[in-house]
């Protein structure tokens, strides 16, 4: 089938309008299985019916290279989703297209330079201690514990401490509500191809418009607050915030980068540790070699260099993150004419790219729905078949911050507690929001360690 995707014919198979139209309400509750269905029809390149541009879904290895890496000055943000996520973070660093990202980057590097992640590494470890504590401490015995909304308290209290410098338990219930429900709202308008009206009363944007005033009112109370403390040489602080203040920039622009930090920083963590307890909970073996690892391990975890000192965890984590990548699907749009899959596409093409299909591909991965964290024994498995961060110039740039915090949550957790699945267990199903979340949570059996057989605190 050839699909006519706008003024020139690119001859890409692909959905009809009918078929779109058929399949309007299967794409909304559950884009992953029509994604996996339109790829397994049609082929790895796939295009949709919309009118202009081509919109393609890109599965081949070589096309997601060359969007995400190669040819990334020519392929920017300028998508209806990031457009969706602008409407609540503003244009901060994980939604700006070029130029402004650049600056966006670089005044945010410094946050998450190797020094900083070493120093802020105790207050991560703290926060997870803290959170499991709270739920898990002396007086559990052991029951049906919800993983994903534990790791979700974690997600936050680590963000507060590392990015802030401080527990942000004042204000944690009003900034996670306020951001589970941006996330719905993102989700909702990220996934039309076409763009909704900002001032459009419709329910969801008059709903958006009251999230952003929650943000707006939280985070106007963080950065006033630091304000008032301030420090000694006139400075205020190295973490994310503080560098943000010392910048000089408004108090707009810094309030979109403290949204966008929150968002991105704890619900896409929350969701792959929920997924790799999961996996863990499935597989005992995995699961005690991780702990005999850790309790062989001398000195701190922290949050770098685990692919050395705790091979077997950092696998676990890396195998976790192909099978259940926090970000499903990426988008793209051409600013000039380009060449995909030997095909020549005109300006202003979409292209989307989902790792969750590109993490399956069985020329890529062996047994490539088995989760075999061996496979990352030994070697950093490179792009273009592995991009739970995405890939090229916009490589997440809280990367080992989140790799850290998992390696971190795990050794904590499984120090002191074992991991099963409960009675007539059957997987959650996975959910497409801003991240892959598990449907209705995570319910997990936990159950303490006897004291003569935990591990020693890292």
């Amino acid at each position: 089938m050839k699909l006519l995707a706008g003024p020139t014919d690119i001859g890409v198979p692909g959905p009809t309008p009918l078929d779109m139209a058929r399949a309007f309400r299967s794409v909304r509750a559950d884009p992953l299985s029509f994604l996996d269905s339109a790829t397994r029809r049609w082929g790895d390149t796939v295009a949709f019916p919309v009118p202009g541009p081509p919109a393609l879904l890109l599965n081949d290895s070589a096309d997601v290279r060359h969007v995400l890496q190669t040819a990334a000055r020519t392929w920017g943000k300028q998508t209806v989703q990031y457009a969706a996520l602008a409407r609540v973070t503003g244009p901060g660093l994980l939604a700006s297209a070029e130029p402004s990202w650049l600056e966006h980057r670089r005044l945010a590097t410094p946050a998450f330079h190797h020094q900083r992640l070493t120093a802020v590494s105790g207050e991560v470890e703290a926060a997870a201690d803290a959170v499991l504590a709270e739920h898990l401490g002396e007086s559990f015995a052991g029951g049906i514990v919800d993983v994903a909304a534990l790791t979700h308290r974690i997600g936050l209290a680590a963000v507060g401490r590392a990015l802030f410098s401080a527990d942000l338990s004042g204000h944690a219930r009003r900034l996670l509500d306020a951001t589970s429900d941006a996330a719905t709202l993102v989700v909702r308008l990220g996934r039309s191809v076409l763009p909704t009206a900002w001032w459009a009363p419709t329910p969801t944007n008059v709903r958006l418009a009251v999230t952003r005033r929650r943000l707006d009112a939280i985070s106007a109370d963080l950065i006033a607050q630091r304000r008032r403390r301030g420090t000694a040489d006139g400075a205020h602080g190295d973490d994310l915030l503080g560098l943000l203040l010392d910048s000089g920039l408004p108090d707009e622009a810094i309030r979109n980068e403290l949204v966008t930090m929150v968002i991105a920083g704890h619900e896409t963590v929350a969701a792959a540790l929920a997924w790799t307890l999961m996996l863990l909970a499935e597989d005992r073996p995995a699961q005690e070699r991780l702990r005999a690892e850790v309790a062989g391990h001398d000195g701190p975890i922290g949050l770098l260099g685990h692919r050395e000192r705790l091979p077997w965890t950092r696998a676990v984590v890396d195998e976790a993150l192909r099978l259940f990548p926090p970000a499903w699907a990426i988008s793209r749009r051409s600013t000039a004419p380009d060449v995909l899959g030997g095909r020549e596409v005109p300006a202003g093409t979409l292209a989307i790219v989902s790792p969750w299909l590109v993490h399956r591909r069985a020329d890529a991965w062996s047994d490539p729905l088995a989760f075999r964290p061996e496979r990352f024994l030994g070697t950093t498995r490179a792009a273009p078949a592995y991009l739970p961060f995405g890939q090229g110039p916009r490589l997440c740039i809280g990367r080992e911050f989140a790799l850290g915090e998992m390696v971190i949550v795990l050794t904590r957790l499984l120090s002191t507690h074992r991991l099963d699945v409960p009675r007539g267990w059957a997987r959650p199903a996975p959910r497409a929001q801003v991240a892959v979340h598990p449907a209705g949570g995570m319910p997990l059996l936990l159950r303490p360690l006897a004291r003569s057989v935990r591990c020693p605190r890292p």
